[in-house]
């Protein structure tokens, strides 16, 4: 991919946030699945089914190093972060939610950390509350602190915004959640990327992250649950795999992880995020991290030259993306004449409107960055942008 042209320019690929690019080693580990290796899991004693049910497992294991969980039994495999999040508004919501009781959200999140919440409420006839954003777009934590009750139930955040690129006072959030007796789902889609989790020590009930924005598949994420809660919570669909005994008049459940895992699994998609993880482990997210935080830096110096830019939240406190809009320039035009120079930026609402609405934006655009990039990528970027700027204003 990175040594493609696009409308004959070398490609720029900015657009992280939304979707990484896969390494050889990812594309290999699956192509090689299914070249060699296929074979079903959990239902045959046959060899191939074997080797594929060990390697499916072994994934397992490497997510639960990953998050540092407790254990592997905590660790579901989803299609992404928004399926683990409707499975936990479904299931959870289910078994816990009351008419009166209440959802904490922020105005800061991603559209699939909105709707499923907003579902829920109107099945249980539960009240959803907003948690404001101070002016800047950081949250108003005093605010979170009076909007906590003994009727919240559950408080669901982003760990990074997929706008600012903010990075959430989790352990404030969460200490203060659970001192009035509520749950916390962290939506890790932003952060798994670039910082390292330990879902032990954040002390989260609830925390997922999606395959394909950490340099893994699509179709493939994550939902790791505290084993007491995810032992209490009845199955979010029915089918094969999930089940102990089936008769006509009874059914009972698999424990978790496997209650929540109807139907054959997501195989090969489970087998690429494992070589994903092992890419990552090879590096180091710390190193990645610096990385990638030093070329943002290098960005927002020469962003903040170009006339016109205002970038949408906070200089501080921030991790691999930018967002911005440029005064008289539609982001979907300035996107638009990048794509010509073969930049790939993020254009258009961003699936956060309520947040662009706190800014006074219907659109933005973002740049997103990965390991892959390059200082000389962002200089380019800049320099045309600059030159997009000049051009609208001559």
């Amino acid at each position: 991919m990175l040594k493609r042209t696009v409308h004959g320019k070398p490609l720029v690929y900015l657009d992280s946030a939304a979707t990484t690019l896969k390494p050889k080693a990812v594309i290999e580990a699956i192509s090689n699945f299914y070249s060699d290796q296929y074979g079903t899991v959990h239902r045959a004693v046959y060899e191939m089914a074997g080797e594929s049910t060990a390697k499916y497992n072994a994934v397992r294991s490497k997510v639960q190093h990953f998050l540092q969980a407790k254990s592997s039994d905590e660790i579901i495999f989803t299609k992404g972060t928004t399926e683990a999040i409707n499975l936990v508004a479904f299931s959870f919501g289910e078994a816990n939610i009351e008419p009166g009781d209440e959802i904490l959200i922020s105005a800061m999140e991603h559209h699939s950390n909105i709707v499923p919440w907003q579902l829920l409420c109107e099945r249980k006839k539960a009240h959803l509350k907003i948690i404001p954003l101070l002016q800047n777009g950081e949250l108003d934590l005093a605010a979170y602190e009076k909007l906590l009750s003994s009727r919240t139930k559950l408080v669901s955040i982003a760990h990074i915004s997929n706008v600012l690129g903010i990075v959430n006072p989790l352990k404030t959030i969460i200490k203060a959640a659970h001192e009035r007796g509520a749950k916390v789902f962290v939506d890790g889609a932003q952060s798994a990327p670039h910082l390292k989790i330990d879902v032990q020590d954040l002390d989260c009930d609830f925390f997922a992250f999606s395959g394909h924005k950490i340099y893994g598949p699509t179709g493939i994420g994550i939902l790791y649950g505290k084993k007491e809660l995810l032992d209490q919570m009845p199955p979010y669909q029915g089918g094969g795999d999930m089940i102990e005994t089936v008769t006509f008049e009874k059914t009972t459940y698999q424990p978790s992880p496997l209650r929540f895992e109807a139907g054959t699994p997501m195989i090969a998609e489970v087998i690429g995020l494992g070589a994903a993880l092992d890419y990552i482990e090879s590096y180091g997210l710390d190193k990645i991290h610096a990385y990638e935080t030093g070329l943002m830096q290098h960005a927002l110096k020469k962003l903040t030259q170009i006339e016109g830019i205002r970038i949408l939240g906070p200089i501080e406190n921030r991790t691999s993306l930018i967002t911005f809009n440029i005064e008289g320039l539609h982001p979907l035009d300035a996107a638009t004449l990048l794509d010509l120079q073969g930049i790939a930026v993020r254009s258009g609402h961003l699936c956060a409107q309520p947040l662009l609405q706190h800014f006074g934006c219907s659109s933005a655009l973002r740049l997103s960055l990965a390991s892959y990039n390059t200082i000389e990528e962002v200089d380019f970027f800049c320099q045309s942008l600059t030159n997009t700027v000049s051009a609208i204003i001559l």
